[in-house]
């Protein structure tokens, strides 16, 4: 099985230098999809100007953002901060919203320190003119381990809308067959039982989510170099059921490219956005590397893979400092 993998690249800033040279994309810069008219555009999500040149005239029927959260848990800022800063990419959503549209926003808690951001966030939403819907959990197979706390497999999606949007019920069952019996109800002076009144045999999803998989390294869609990669499934579920084909999907923190994907995937057209060219050019190369092969991820392999062969210095820097060996037969 081949193993070339590379570490979290926000975390090793000579890493991320280096690979720089390989992104087609700089800041401001935007590509465009030639076939299904996705774009990736190199921009900050608060910098409005930029997001209406790469939107044009478009608004999105739904927006799905995954904001870096994980910068107040790590100390590199503070709730406070954090709240002030999603502001204004949440008034910059709306901006480029449908009048009847719906935002999911994932968010994690830090249990060691007051669960910041969660509060300091749900608070600032409640000033805006969304409204909530859901509190959303998906559970995790696998936590952070502790032997003084309680294991953490959880993660947060807030769910909110704008108007009155599309909330297409007939595709939030999961695959999990409803084998519970016993729970009965009258219907029209009938006594009904549990499975006659369902309109599918598997357990209808709710907000706490037990059948989707996190990302494991091994994984056949992982994204080596990546961060807390989402689940093309969660991703795919919250499209199918707040989108129609041919809407535009919008995510304003690409990383590695799972909400492009999913669009490809479920005939949704998407524009995302990173400040990072790295992540950019990841989203990218995941969307031609699922066209060419069908792959969803690199699984062993990594997204720079063919530059690495071919540049000495980042071989050389890798096996320095990760002892990462390569096959030099291919």
């Amino acid at each position: 099985m081949k193993n070339f993998p590379i570490p979290r690249i926000d975390k090793d800033t000579e890493l991320h230098d280096m690979l720089l040279k390989y992104c087609r994309l700089s800041e401001g810069d935007i590509w465009i999809d030639k076939k299904n008219n996705h774009k990736v555009g190199c921009i900050d999500s608060n910098n409005l100007n930029d997001l209406k040149k790469l939107f044009g005239r478009k608004k999105a029927a739904l927006a799905l953002h995954d904001p870096p959260y994980n910068m107040v848990a790590f100390q590199e800022s503070d709730a406070d901060e954090f709240v002030e800063w999603s502001k204004i990419w949440i008034e910059n959503s709306k901006a480029l919203m449908q009048s009847n549209s719906s935002l999911y926003i994932w968010l994690g808690a830090d249990q060691k320190n007051h669960f910041q951001p969660f509060a300091e966030f749900i608070l600032m939403m409640k000033e805006t003119e969304f409204k909530s819907r859901s509190f959303i959990t998906m559970r995790n197979q696998r936590g952070y381990g502790t032997q003084k706390n309680w294991m953490s497999i959880r993660q947060e999606l807030l769910y909110y809308t704008l108007g009155k949007p599309q909330f297409n019920i007939e595709n939030v069952y999961t695959d999990i067959p409803k084998v519970l019996k016993g729970y009965y109800k009258e219907v029209a002076g009938k006594k009904t039982e549990n499975l006659e009144r369902s309109k599918s045999r598997n357990i209808r999803a709710g907000n706490v989510w037990i059948d989707i998989q996190q990302v494991f390294h091994l994984l056949y869609e992982n994204v080596n170099g990546c961060f807390a990669q989402k689940p093309l499934k969660a991703i795919e579920r919250v499209i199918e059921v707040s989108s129609s084909k041919g809407d535009l999907v919008i995510d304003f923190f690409a990383h590695s490219g799972t909400t492009l994907i999913a669009s490809e995937i479920l005939d949704r057209n998407c524009f995302t956005i990173d400040i990072d060219p790295i992540y950019c050019e990841i989203s990218i190369r995941r969307l031609e590397n699922f066209r060419k092969s069908g792959k969803r991820g690199w699984q062993n392999s990594n997204p720079f893979e063919y530059e690495i062969k071919k540049d000495i210095k980042l071989k050389k820097y890798l096996f320095d400092k990760y002892e990462i060996q390569f096959d030099k037969s291919k």
